[in-house]
Order: structure tokens, then C-alpha cells, then sequence
């Protein structure tokens, strides 16, 4: 290889790595977004309906195949026109109804902008599949120009994230020929960790019923005081005297 062939081959590694690099900031900002949500709902609610997310970004490997399928030119402009999940996000939560929270929180973001929904748990995929699929624009700034770059957000609940999981392992095993029998196991299983959610998301409401029924004076105590990262901070008399006057 002579020396302009190297020289050619680094600017285009170069302008692959930078393409590469705003989805990673992409999800770098909803990831920060998201971190925020969390604390505050903590801080205010003593809840959060987020228990872990998880980011991936396809390969460049990944990506090229899945433009060749879709029958895309080669090119970077072909890729980002053509590919939309290349940054992905997936946010776990306990319960159902946590999922529409998040999704609403999200879509409130004035600098997020929505291009697409896809809700699998209203209506799931035949094989049983649910999850809440958002595509969103997300603002990069870089020190000379803005670029909008898609990120695709999975929200789901525990028992659906652990039900994908065993979906997508079976089928790599198989590498797609699953047997007829094990899909309807599948199939099952989904309906029965459908119901799990269900009706862990019942005891939940029951338990918060309980704690909404305890005392006044226990929650006058729990009143006077707020936790910010972990640490608790009692709240000053006269402040909440002056406070509570102007209410």
C-alpha cells in the first residue's frame, strides 16, 4: 500500500469515527437526561420508575449488513437516511404504568423531538413481544455546528426485558429455524409474564395505598426533612414558617 493509499484510508477512518462518535453523544445527552429524571422522581417522590438503562451502539460491521439488506447505497448519508437504531437505549422499570411515565416525561423535553412511537404493549408482536419503542431526535453540539441524531428508546419492565433476552438467545441458537413447538412455549411464556406485570403492578397500588393511609404525624415528621443524593437534610423551623406564610 503506498503512502497515498494510507493517507486516504486515515480520512476515511477519520470521517467514520466522527460519524460513529454523535450517536455515542446522543446517547450520552438522553443518558444524562435520563439520570435527572431519575434523581429528581427519587428526591420528590422517594420512588423511581427507572431501575437501569443500558446503551448500545451498532457495529460498524452491524450497520453495513443491515444497509445491504435494506438495499441502501454505500454511503454515510445512505446510512444515517436508512439506518434510525444505529444509538440505542433501553430503560427498565418495574411496572407497566412506570413505562407511559417515562415515555411522557421524555416526550415533554422541549429539545427532544418525537419522530416515531411504536407501542408493542398495547398491541404485541405475535410472538409476544412488548415494549414501548420512542424514536427521537437528539440536539449534539459540536464546537462549530448542531446536529439532530436519531436515538431509538426501548422501555419495558423487568419480566419483559428478561422474556426478550431468552427470545433473542433462542433464536440465535437456532439462528432463526425455531422448532413450531418451542414458539408457542414462547409464546406462553409471554402471556405469563404479561400477567406477573399485571399483577405486581396491582400489589404495588395496594402497597402504596397503605403508606398513603399512615398517620399525619408521621408524615409531618417525614415532611420536615429532604434527601439530595443520598444524604439527608433536616429542614429549618423558620424556614418553613416563612415558606408556608407565603403559600
Amino acid at each position: 500500500m503506498n503512502s497515498l493509499q494510507i493517507e486516504q484510508l486515515k480520512i476515511i477512518r477519520n470521517e467514520i469515527t466522527r460519524f460513529m462518535m454523535k450517536y455515542k453523544f446522543a446517547l450520552d445527552e438522553i443518558e444524562t437526561k435520563i439520570e435527572i429524571l431519575k434523581e429528581e422522581f427519587q428526591a420528590l417522590h422517594d420512588y423511581t420508575p427507572i431501575e437501569h438503562t443500558k446503551s448500545r451502539l451498532k457495529s460498524p460491521e452491524s450497520i453495513m449488513k443491515k444497509l445491504i439488506r435494506k438495499g441502501g447505497d454505500i454511503s454515510l448519508s445512505s446510512i444515517e437516511h436508512n439506518i434510525k437504531d444505529i444509538a440505542g437505549l433501553r430503560i427498565t422499570c418495574s411496572f407497566i404504568t412506570d413505562i407511559y411515565k417515562i415515555s411522557d416525561m421524555l416526550q415533554k423535553q422541549s429539545d427532544l423531538t418525537v419522530l416515531d412511537v411504536k407501542d408493542y404493549i398495547k398491541n404485541p408482536k405475535p410472538n409476544g413481544y412488548q415494549s414501548l419503542h420512542l424514536l427521537v431526535q437528539v440536539p449534539v453540539f459540536f464546537s462549530d455546528r448542531v446536529e439532530k441524531v436519531c436515538v431509538e428508546v426501548q422501555i419495558r419492565t423487568i419480566a419483559m426485558d428478561f422474556w426478550a433476552s431468552l427470545e433473542h438467545k433462542i433464536f440465535y441458537k437456532y439462528n432463526k429455524s425455531v422448532p413450531e413447538s418451542l414458539l408457542r412455549e414462547l409464546k406462553k411464556a409471554a402471556d405469563t409474564a404479561n400477567a406477573l406485570d399485571r399483577q405486581m403492578e396491582q400489589l404495588h397500588h395496594e402497597v402504596q395505598a397503605i403508606k398513603d393511609s399512615d398517620s399525619d404525624d408521621s408524615l409531618l415528621e417525614e415532611l420536615k426533612s429532604i434527601q439530595i443524593n443520598n444524604r439527608k437534610y433536616e429542614l429549618p423551623a423558620g424556614l418553613l414558617e416563612v415558606l408556608t406564610e407565603d403559600q
